[in-house]
């Protein structure tokens, strides 16, 4: 009994240190798991338009060298509209910080808060001893630490996005032959059964990512036309926000409208109260009108399912978890309707 004592617990120790182990390498593949997802994703939101091209008479291969040109030239010319503006802001704010101190204290916000608290004093110190730290040679070095870092951010997402567009390519070249091969896992009385479930959640999934691209699409071109109209800052780039916000489902329509809105006060009281006006009207439009249209095709997932989901895939992989989540959610219902759900009523 000891000796079996001691076996026992000795292989439960392995036990737990190769989980233990196994979490480790878990975790530290996460980044390249959440590539692989994503590509997956983008693959299987590809794929529709891939076969609709099919359905024209041209062959997949042709098909998918169109529509993958098509996505790296939306890619490419993203990043060529993007990066001129942003690094034209930074050196424009690096070369007139002075005067761009002096200004936003004689700004109407300053004005427009000193009338609500009676009071610009401490307003303006505090506008001056932001402006004096960043104008102090002494803090440079943090300064340069933090846009290095921010540089760093931004080559390691450039990377990302290459090597998700290289894993989208294979999958959406694959995807036949991946559903074929993982129906081998399943008994042959199962296979079907198994392949019209992966087909309907593949086309499920496709859908709802194309949906949700054209919902992003909308509210980026609405935006750039009205941030124009009313005068807002850097248009493009906050239509651009916009866009990734909305790729998100409620809570990211709602974050993007928070932080332009905000950017537009900044610039004016009046341009800020105008855009918080605008993106409340837009996402009620967006919620009972937008929406129910463009993803009528896609699988239904409950409102408080895509908060959930939005939030535990933020937490654990940050916006492309969030993206991911959302797909991921809805497979998830389509097998529960799908495979428990008869199994259950047949018992």
């Amino acid at each position: 009994m000891r000796v079996r004592a001691f076996r026992i617990g000795f292989v439960g120790a392995i036990g737990v240190l190769l989980a233990l182990f196994v979490g480790g390498i878990v975790g530290q593949l996460s980044t390249v798991i959440l590539y692989i997802a994503l590509a997956l994703f983008l693959a299987l939101g590809l794929d529709p338009i891939v076969s609709w091209l099919q359905r024209r008479g041209m062959p997949r291969w042709v098909a998918i060298l169109i529509v993958f040109a098509f996505v790296i030239g939306i890619f490419i010319g993203l990043i060529a509209t993007i990066v001129p503006i942003v690094v034209t802001q930074i050196t424009e704010i690096v070369t007139n910080w002075e005067q761009i101190v002096e200004d936003f204290q004689d700004s109407d916000l300053v004005a427009w808060i000193g009338s609500i608290t009676g009071s610009t004093t401490w307003l303006s110190d505090s506008i001056a001893g932001i402006g004096d730290w960043f104008a102090d040679p002494a803090n440079i070095g943090a300064l340069t630490g933090g846009i290095l870092a921010v540089g760093a951010g931004i080559a390691g997402g450039f990377t990302g996005a290459t090597i998700v567009l290289i894993l989208t390519l294979y999958f959406l070249a694959s995807l036949a032959a991946m559903k074929r091969y993982a129906s081998r896992f399943v008994p042959a009385s199962s296979r079907n059964g198994f392949l019209d479930v992966s087909q309907e959640i593949t086309g499920s999934v496709g859908r709802y990512v194309i949906g949700q691209i054209s919902l992003a699409s909308v509210n980026a071109v609405l935006s750039l036309v009205f941030l124009t109209i009313i005068g807002a800052p850097a248009p493009i780039l906050l239509a651009f926000i916009a866009f990734l916000g909305s790729l998100v489902p409620l809570v990211g329509t709602l974050t993007g409208a928070i932080i332009i809105s905000l950017i537009c006060l900044a610039a004016s009281p009046a341009t800020g109260l105008a855009a918080a006006i605008y993106y409340v009207v837009y996402m009620q439009l967006e919620a009972y009108v937008l929406s129910p249209r463009i993803m009528s095709r896609a699988v239904a997932v409950p409102g408080a399912l895509v908060v959930i989901a939005a939030v535990a895939g933020g937490t654990l992989g940050g916006v492309l978890g969030a993206l991911v989540a959302i797909p991921v959610a809805a497979s998830l219902i389509i097998i529960v309707e799908k495979v428990i759900f008869p199994r259950q009523d047949a018992a």
